[in-house]
């Protein structure tokens, strides 16, 4: 198996923050090194996914083993799996920042193409990532899953 890759970030606005700099080492470390990225995050995180009830996962991850579980999840589906087009935009306030990027890699189960768009807002606390809400395409990940989008009539 190839390794992922990550590629290049860019600081669109601002200088270097702590909510910043967690959230470029959030997307080069999710998939390419877990057990890494697990270091980043509070024990009390909580992830807002308001568009992942559509693909049947949950809209709110509270916590770092519901989170832990989820990922894990996530980075045993997907292989060649990359972050790419990442811009990181730093607020005034130090602890939040939020960033737009796309991904590709492939679905194991299915074999399909998964390619997104992805934005993501990251609030620090004490150093570590204490929130994260992250946008994305559930028609895509659908597609990609080969499952139906809950609610959607034919």
């Amino acid at each position: 198996m190839t390794k992922p890759m990550t590629g290049k970030v860019t600081l669109v606005s601002g200088g270097p923050t702590i909510a910043s700099e967690l959230l470029q080492r959030h997307i080069q470390t999710l998939v390419n090194d877990n057990a890494r990225w697990q270091t980043l995050i509070a024990d009390d995180i909580l992830w807002v996914l308001p568009y992942a009830p559509a693909i049947g996962h949950p809209a709110r991850l509270s916590g770092r083993e519901e989170v832990v579980h989820h990922v894990t999840w996530f980075v045993g589906a997907v292989e060649n799996f990359r972050f790419f087009d990442i811009k990181v935009y730093a607020f005034t306030d130090p602890e939040a920042a939020v960033a737009e990027f796309k991904a590709e890699g492939r679905i194991k189960p299915t074999g399909r193409i998964y390619l997104q768009d992805y934005v993501l807002f990251l609030r620090a606390a004490g150093g570590k990532i204490a929130f994260l809400r992250e946008y994305f395409n559930p028609v895509r990940a659908a597609e990609a899953l080969d499952t139906p989008i809950i609610g959607l009539k034919s």
